[in-house]
């Protein structure tokens, strides 16, 4: 199993091809968001999820492959895919939280890239980690998007998906995203819909 804790301490503007042979290109890692309760950087909250995962996948039997376990790192978003893709791992899930301006916005959301290598395999992955997650965190439910906007997932050939856990621009979500039994919720619906997603059973 591949995990993609977002983001790292410093951010890089570097531009990189959003896909392959794409002319488009973003920044090759976005600094992400803050808290506006707790003032936690997104990239924090992003790897302490990332951890508590793996642990609990490692539990279970599985070999997990991370793309950072620290955050003094510089790893782009084509890297991080490369770094999945070179694993050949089953599946990717790509871990982050969400922000917005309005501050009343809040929610689960999963994205699948729309077009390309594995893209069925993900909306496949991301439905089956739709319900386990809503079941295990009683959150608002945003949906499941398809689309091509993430170099991240764009370049990975494996099922990818990327999991926005909440939003940290909301005062009660952020304080939720932080909290540890709430993490435990997340990690909890994750494991329950990877479980699903390979026709494993939790014993």
């Amino acid at each position: 199993i591949g995990l993609d804790p977002g983001h790292q301490a410093h951010g890089n503007s570097e531009q990189e091809p959003v896909a392959p042979g794409s002319t488009q290109t973003k920044a090759k890692v976005a600094s992400g968001t803050s808290g506006v309760s707790t003032h936690i950087d997104e990239y924090v909250t992003n790897l302490e999820i990332g951890l508590q995962l793996r642990d609990a996948l490692e539990k279970l039997g599985a070999k997990v492959v991370m793309t950072r376990e620290t955050h003094d790192v510089d790893i782009s978003n084509i890297q991080r895919a490369q770094m999945m893709n070179e694993a050949g791992v089953q599946l990717c899930l790509r871990l982050h939280c969400n922000g917005s301006e309005n501050r009343n916005v809040q929610g689960l959301t999963l994205y699948a890239k729309a077009t390309g290598e594995g893209a069925e395999e993900s909306a496949a992955l991301a439905q089956a980690l739709h319900q386990p997650m809503l079941d295990a965190t009683g959150a608002k439910d945003r949906g499941i998007i398809l689309n091509d906007n993430y170099t991240g997932q764009n370049w990975c050939n494996v099922p990818c998906v990327m999991v926005e856990m909440g939003f940290m621009s909301n005062p009660e979500e952020d304080k939720l995203l932080n909290d540890p039994d709430y993490q435990q919720k997340l990690v909890q619906g994750m494991v329950q819909g990877i479980a699903d997603y390979l026709g494993k059973t939790l014993r």
